[in-house]
């Protein structure tokens, strides 16, 4: 649970980080967000991110947000999600494969940023901050950065570095929760907060392979594991998919990623 009045969140503009800005939007006074932009091939999320933020303050929600540009690693980070890397590879998120589309320490880059950001608004507000991660058990088996015995780890050495580190608290609501839990809890926040739940998840990107036109593919990894929660909840999902012939309808994308889910099951 929330422990301080003030939170930053980590927003990466993908669905999970998202819907976490709605939650802290309904549990906290004071929300920042930060984007990292890092040279993902997948930049059209940061382009995400912004529109989602525009979109929320223009319904009365008040989030601080601020893009923080780390792409001088671009040159730097082995992995299939930088600009320069290899292809990023498609299936379901379990095959062994998807280690390639680890960037190495990414959530530990991004968490030392936001809890610094979140241990200055503390200090200069008087409030306890938390920051706020969108890790979720889905991505548990490729990323090891999202799990819990990392966020123990983490918030250990962020309280062994910092004079005032108790000041700082971790919000992890979807630690325990796989992407379909969180759409579920993305529609009660919509209803909450009086937005419109397609409004909001079409300013998402999912896609580690989105097109030049910023549609997203329907057969890597990550896209699959979207497509599959809105299955799941029965709705239809309100990006556009797109594949090597230009776009396609969501019943196209939805009966694609039908067949990975039955080969892979």
């Amino acid at each position: 649970m929330a422990n301080g009045k003030n939170v930053c969140v980590s927003l990466s503009g993908g669905m999970d980080s998202s819907t976490l800005l709605l939650r802290a939007l309904s549990e906290y006074d004071t929300v920042t967000a930060l984007s990292f932009n890092y040279g993902q091939k997948h930049s059209v999320e940061l382009q995400r991110a912004q529109s989602l933020v525009d979109y929320l303050k223009s319904k009365g929600q008040n989030v601080t947000y601020q893009l923080i540009e780390l792409n001088g690693l671009v040159n730097l980070l082995d992995s299939a999600l930088v600009s320069g890397g290899d292809d990023v590879p498609e299936g379901h998120y379990e095959q062994d494969n998807m280690k390639a589309t680890v960037v190495p320490n990414r959530n530990k880059i991004f968490s030392s940023i936001t809890q610094a950001v979140a241990l200055s608004v503390a200090n200069r507000t008087g409030n306890n901050t938390d920051i706020a991660l969108g890790i979720h058990a889905g991505d548990h088996a490729v990323y090891p950065d999202c799990r819990q015995e990392f966020r123990d780890a983490d918030d250990e050495a962020f309280r062994q570095g910092n004079w005032d580190a108790d000041k700082v608290g971790f919000f992890t609501p979807y630690l325990s929760t796989d992407k379909f839990g969180i759409l579920q809890d993305g529609l009660r926040l919509c209803e909450e907060l009086g937005l419109d739940f397609d409004e909001v998840y079409k300013r998402t990107n999912t896609s580690y392979k989105p097109y030049p036109s910023g549609n997203s593919d329907y057969k890597s990894a990550s896209s699959v594991e979207r497509i599959e929660a809105f299955i799941k909840l029965g709705r239809k999902d309100p990006v556009q998919y797109e594949d090597e012939n230009g776009e396609v309808s969501w019943e196209v994308a939805k009966s694609a990623v039908e067949k990975v889910l039955a080969a892979h099951n």
